[in-house]
This record gives structure tokens, sequence and C-alpha cells, in this order.
């Protein structure tokens, strides 16, 4: 009898201790002990998973969550805008609420790691939008791919109502579409190596629901795009884009063109924007965990899993093309690489092994005398590692950039070198560009947490639905806010254009400088230039030669 007692109470302790569990998590006391267990051994088996990948760990992220946990609340999530005092950058901290008020999740989905790879791998939205393609034939006969974002799959397309004037709940004010009778165009710059990423995906949604026509460039040979000249696009060579710009205006003259770039596609953008110059047909910019000093990003040395990713993607892509680029490229030692910087100097710097099909020390690459007047040096292969960064680093014309670029950086990017190798002099004395640097978000994360009331009565849950991004919400309202400026602006009979350096004539072509830049060109402090650039005494012109 009494063995039956003890077997029938064995058989109903899972029962009793899930009775006692549920009653325990009814007291408050008992629930932080629980949060805080789960979370201390979720941290452990995270460092141990870290320590295993050789992943760097950020301390940091830790001690916030601690603090959360124990009530005594998240550390401030402002970020620090980092500019040369100007009209527009007033202007910005005055109406561009969610650059001031962002609210960034805590670990674990806001460690860096974690949210660098749900940017790159997965995403909301992914499966909603639809796209039609255009391929834009180039001079030297390469083409590249241009996605026309045309609405979704449930039924939303494109919100062009939305563009006259009016409050949209959950924008945050008006879309860019307030500046002009027409709705703005968003051109969207992926990744130097091609690809719609989610993280990319979530913004041209988020824009197309706003009111924006969103057009996608596609570098020639990536996302799908046909390889039909045995030429590759550079790191920061903004030949191609130049020609994509001049047509999607030409699509659309009447609309305002903004431009994003999303990590290494940066470098095209900021390399374009330093040889159009003034003569740009975009009126603002913006760059997302921007790749700032290129040939530093590619000798800084990546975590294994993160490097390896890169090259096993970029190997993907060469090896489709393999038998065409052959007598151009020294392909078999390219798929040999075992570090970015390795391959990205065989593919531009090194010629390929002499054989039958290639006799003459230039003949692979034979081109027509007007292409190989257009592209300049570019039209042959870098003669080192040295000249490739001379006419590719993407700061190399900043002084002659003339519309504002917004660039978003967080401190824990694990792809992007250490913060403290960012040209801050840069953002201290050139008013055009203009920095937002945050302590967490990882490359192209800045996943927001829980409710929370921002302007215009949306909450946090609300702009998660729409992608639960900052960085997505802060372009956006970004460009609204910069339109609204350039309009006042206009209003009062001045014309748009940053003078850091006075421009005598702004009906001159813009001056476009190419081998003789310095790779690396020394910014001056702000304490070092001219009185006469102060705030106050300095004015936004622009010349608008299109």
């Amino acid at each position: 009898m009494a063995s039956f007692v003890w077997d029938y109470l064995f058989c109903l302790l899972p029962s009793l201790l899930l009775l006692l569990l549920s009653l325990g998590l009814r007291w408050p006391r008992v629930c932080c002990w629980t949060r805080l267990a789960f979370s201390a051994a979720g941290w452990r088996l995270w460092v141990l998973i870290c320590l295993i990948l050789e992943l760097p760990l950020d301390r940091n992220i830790r001690t916030g969550t601690e603090d959360i946990l124990s009530g005594s609340g998240p550390a401030s999530d402002a970020p620090q805008l980092i500019c040369k005092p100007s009209a527009l950058a007033t202007y910005l901290l005055r109406h561009c609420g969610s650059l001031a008020r962002p609210r960034l999740a805590p670990w674990p989905r806001g460690d860096p790691h974690l949210q660098t790879l749900s940017s790159l791998l997965w995403g909301q939205h992914g499966d909603i939008l639809q796209f039609t393609r255009d391929n834009l034939l180039l001079r030297d006969g390469g083409i590249v791919a241009l996605d026309w974002a045309v609405g979704t799959r449930l039924g939303e397309f494109g919100g062009r109502r939305r563009w006259e004037g009016r409050k949209e709940p959950g924008s945050g004010g008006n879309a860019l579409g307030c500046f002009t009778t027409t709705p703005p165009v968003l051109l969207l710059i992926p990744g130097s190596w091609g690809g719609m990423t989610p993280h990319l995906k979530v913004l041209c949604h988020q824009a197309v629901r706003q009111g924006f026509y969103v057009v996608v460039f596609h570098a020639r040979g990536t996302a799908g795009c046909p390889l039909t000249s045995a030429r590759l696009t550079e790191f920061g060579d903004p030949a191609d884009l130049e020609q994509v710009v001049a047509y999607v205006h030409s699509r659309h003259p009447s609309s305002v063109m903004v431009a994003v770039s999303e990590g290494s596609g940066s470098g095209t953008l900021l390399s374009y924007l330093g040889e159009s110059g003034s003569s740009s047909c975009l009126k603002a910019a913006a760059a997302i965990s921007p790749v700032l000093r290129g040939q530093l990003w590619f000798e800084t040395a990546m975590p294994p899993v993160y490097r390896w990713g890169a090259l096993i993607h970029r190997k993907l892509q060469l090896s489709r093309y393999e038998s065409s680029l052959r007598g151009v490229l020294d392909v078999d030692r390219a798929l040999s690489c075992s570090s970015l910087r390795d391959f990205e100097e065989t593919l531009s710097c090194s010629r390929p092994p002499k054989t039958s099909l290639n006799s003459g020390p230039d003949s692979p690459r034979v081109l027509a005398p007007s292409v190989a007047w257009a592209l300049g040096e570019r039209a042959y292969p870098a003669k080192d590692w040295d000249n490739y960064w001379e006419r590719n680093e993407p700061l190399r014309d900043a002084d002659e950039v003339g519309v504002p670029v917004l660039c978003i950086c967080s401190q824990d990017d694990p792809l992007l070198p250490p913060a403290s190798t960012l040209p801050l002099p840069l953002f201290q004395s050139n008013p055009y560009f203009l920095l937002v640097l945050t302590d967490r978000g990882g490359h192209c994360g800045f996943t927001l947490e829980g409710p929370e009331e921002t302007e215009g009565g949306r909450t946090g849950k609300e702009e998660e639905g729409e992608g639960g991004n900052w960085s997505h919400i802060a372009v956006l309202e970004y460009f609204r806010v910069v339109a609204d400026f350039l309009k006042g602006e206009e209003k009062d009979g001045e014309y748009i254009q940053a003078g850091q350096r006075s421009r005598t004539s702004n009906m001159a072509p813009p001056r476009r400088r190419r081998a003789n830049v310095m790779r690396r060109q020394r910014l001056q402090p702000t304490e070092e230039r001219s009185g006469d650039e102060e705030e106050g005494n300095f004015t936004w012109k622009r010349s608008n030669t299109h």
C-alpha cells in the first residue's frame, strides 16, 4: 500500500512542480529572480558561443542588461550629433525628433552580432514587395539593373495619395513630396557586393508606404544583373551611379531625388557626391553604417564569421563569370584568397597570367577611344594598392560635396573599424556632413525596443510594425526636415548650397579631381579655419544647374 502511494505521488510530481511554479510566478519578486536567472544563463551561453566563433564581445551590453533587470533603468540612448554649427544643423535639432529620442533594444535583441545577422539574413516584409526591373545600358557596353518598387502584394501601391502635403499617421510628418508637386524619388544603394538585404527591403517598404518612388540600384554582375562587359565595378567608382542618377532624373524630372546607401555602398555614393559637386541631381543623401575610409576598412581584419561569409559571397559572384573574366583577371588567384584585401587587390591591381589569349601587356582590356576617355584612369587596372585608393577613396573629394549628407554609425559595429577611426574633423568642419553616433546598433541594425510614445502620437509598437528599425525612421524623417528647410530657404530668396569654400561662380561646371588627389586628405580642425565660416556668417547656396 505504501509503495502504491509513493508511486502515485511520484506520478503527480511534475504537475505539482508546474502548479508551484505558476503560483510563484505571480509574485513580482519571484518573476524578477526568474528573469535574472534566465538572463544570466543566456548571457553565459552567448559568451561561450562568441568565444567559439571568435566574435568580439562588448561588455557594456551586459552591464546595461543588468541595470535594466535590477530596476535602475537603461542607459541613455541619446545619440551624439557631430557636425559644424549651421542653420541646417539647428533646424534638424529642432524638428527631427527621431534623431534625439531613439530607444534602441537592449540585450539580447540589442546585441551587435544578433542585430547585424538579423539585418543581413532575415527581416519583415521580405516577400511583400513587388519590383519591376530596368536594365540600363552604360557607355562602355555594361549593364546595371534598376528595381522599381511598384507596390506590395497586400494592395499597397506606393501610397501616392500621401504626398499631397497631408499628415500621415506613423510618418512623423509630411512625406518629402511636400517639397514639390510630385512624389519624391528615393534611390537605394546596397552594399558594394550587391544583393537586397532584409534591412534594405524594410526601408524600401517603409518608404513606399510614405509615398516615395523607390528605385534600387544594382551594380553590374550583382543581384542577377548580367555582366556584358569584361569589367567589374571598383569600390568607390561612381561612373555607373552617375549615369543611373541622370537616367532616373530624366524619368522624373519634376521630382526631388534623394539617396540612401547601406554599408559599403556608401563608397559609391560619397564618391559620386564628391565628383558631381554642385551639379548633382540629388537634394540630400544619407548613409547607414557607412564605410568612410575604404582602405582602412579593407586592411582591418573582420571577425572570421563575417570575413568568410563575405569572401564566399564574392567568390560565388566571381565564379559565375569565371570563363568571361579569365582573360582580364587572375581568377584562379582571386578564388584562392583568404582575406578581403587580397581579393580586392587581385581583382583590381593585378593582370592575368600570360596565355595565348592575352599576349600584349594591356591587350585584355580593349576599349573604344571614347569609352576609355569617359572612364579615365579606371579604364585600366591600378598600378598598385595605394594607387587604387588614390582614385577610389570615398572621401577623396569631400570638400566638393554640394548636398547635406547624414551618416548614421554605431560604436559597436562589428563590420567596421573602431569608432575612434571615424574622420571626426570632417564632420566638425564641413557643414554638409552630419554624423549621428549611437552607443549600440550593430551594422545596419538599430533595432527598436518595446512600446514608446513618439512625436506625432506614434508608439514604439507601431514603429516596430513598420520595420522596428530606428535608422529607417530617422533617415526618412531627415529627408522630410531637410526638404522643409530647403523650401524655407528658397522662399526667402536664397539658393541652397553650403559655401564652406566660397565659390565665385555658381553656374560654372564642377571641378572633377582624379588621380592627383591625395588619397587621405588632411582635414583642418575647426579652430584652424577662418573666422568668416563661423555660425551666423555661413550661408546656404546651391546652383540649380539641372
